[in-house]
């Protein structure tokens, strides 16, 4: 089964959104990084449901309970195991779907591949999982931490509106400034105005999230089949309601020719670097010591409260009308999934050795 990421820093989750409870095993973590508890508990809160009034009002305080691999606040070497549970599930929420197969979930393939499945929030296939990828990211954080690296997602697009400004204007300690974590202010008022009008008619609405992780040296990235665009890729891909990836110019990159996608080397000092970073800090699926940035696309929360029509079951046509408590726009709480699973990436390629 495919519950591990990672070759020489994995992680393994496991856990279900109406389970006992959600959490990991990090394997592959050196000896003697400081695990900063608060730090991860902090990134765990960033993720928390409830945080505004444009998220799910499910009440979680997603404390993680570290069990093993860690002595004196350190790490031993040894696997770290992890559990975080679940405290404010109300499974009676989910009673009617039972046997009916929500439209753009994952009812129908789940129930056709395994001949059984946890109708209760999704079981395995909620975003509740997700929480044990950010703690497992946090630790990965802190390690690429002591490697003067740095990574910042932030919410750059909600629906049609878009940030006007590109990433190397961004002030990146803006982004923890408002709900929506948009760095840019004006237009994140007029985003959270739209989710909420949104969450008022029952719909939800997509994005995009831009990640810039800066400090990543030269030589990141294994051709052919590990390429670090294509590990990062998968990574994001595996995140709930991803519809998209793209790095560097990406798919703007087909309006331009050759010599203006081209990024030309010129000499800075006694270093060789380039003149543009169109290609997002990765030639040849290596990274080339400039800013690795790319965006995440998600989309439209597949939960409504409006009615829709669907089958159950018995392949009989019926209407469904949602109940629970789901986020309108899953952008805000996704920010530190993508920085999490970003972290897991880069700290596994940190450790293949030439």
């Amino acid at each position: 089964m495919s519950n591990t990421i990672g070759k020489f820093f994995t992680f393994t989750s496991f856990g279900e959104s109406h389970g006992k409870a959600i959490g990991g095993v990090i394997d592959g973590c050196p000896p003697g990084i400081e695990i900063d508890e608060t730090f991860i508990q902090n990134e765990l809160n960033r993720r928390r449901p409830g945080q505004s009034n444009i998220s799910t009002p499910r009440q979680e305080e997603d404390k993680v309970e570290f069990l093993s691999g860690i002595f004196e606040g350190k790490s031993t070497g040894a696997p770290i195991a992890f559990v975080i549970w679940n405290e404010n599930q109300r499974s009676a929420d989910y009673n009617h779907l039972k046997d009916v197969y929500r439209p753009s979930h994952a009812d129908f393939t789940y129930q056709q591949k395994y001949g059984i499945r946890d109708y209760r929030g999704g079981g395995r296939s909620s975003a509740r999982e997700t929480a044990a990828r950010v703690a497992a990211g946090a630790i990965a954080k802190l390690a690429l931490r002591k490697m003067g690296i740095q990574i910042n997602a932030f919410t750059s697009q909600v629906g049609h509106i878009a940030m006007s400004k590109t990433y190397e204007d961004v002030d990146f300690s803006l982004i923890e400034t408002n709900s929506i974590r948009c760095p840019e202010p004006e237009t994140a008022e007029k985003m959270i105005a739209y989710i909420q009008q949104l969450k008022e008619e029952g719909d939800s609405i997509g994005g995009i999230i831009t990640c810039v992780v800066k400090g990543v040296p030269i030589g990141w990235g294994e051709p052919i089949f590990d390429k670090l665009q294509s590990r990062l890729a998968q990574a994001m891909l595996s995140i709930n309601a991803t519809h998209g990836f793209d790095y560097g110019k990406g798919f703007e990159g087909v309006a331009l020719r050759g010599s203006q996608m081209n990024d030309e080397f010129v000499k800075d000092g006694d270093r060789i670097t380039t003149r543009t970073n169109n290609s997002g800090g990765i030639q040849g699926g290596i990274s080339n010591g400039q800013d690795i940035y790319f965006r995440v696309l998600f989309k439209p929360v597949a939960t409504i409260s409006k009615k829709q029509n669907t089958v159950d079951i018995h392949a009989q046509e019926v209407e469904l009308e949602a109940r629970g408590r789901h986020d309108p726009c899953v952008l805000p709480r996704a920010i530190p999934i993508v920085e999490a699973m970003t972290a897991l990436t880069l700290m596994d390629l940190s450790l293949i050795k030439i």
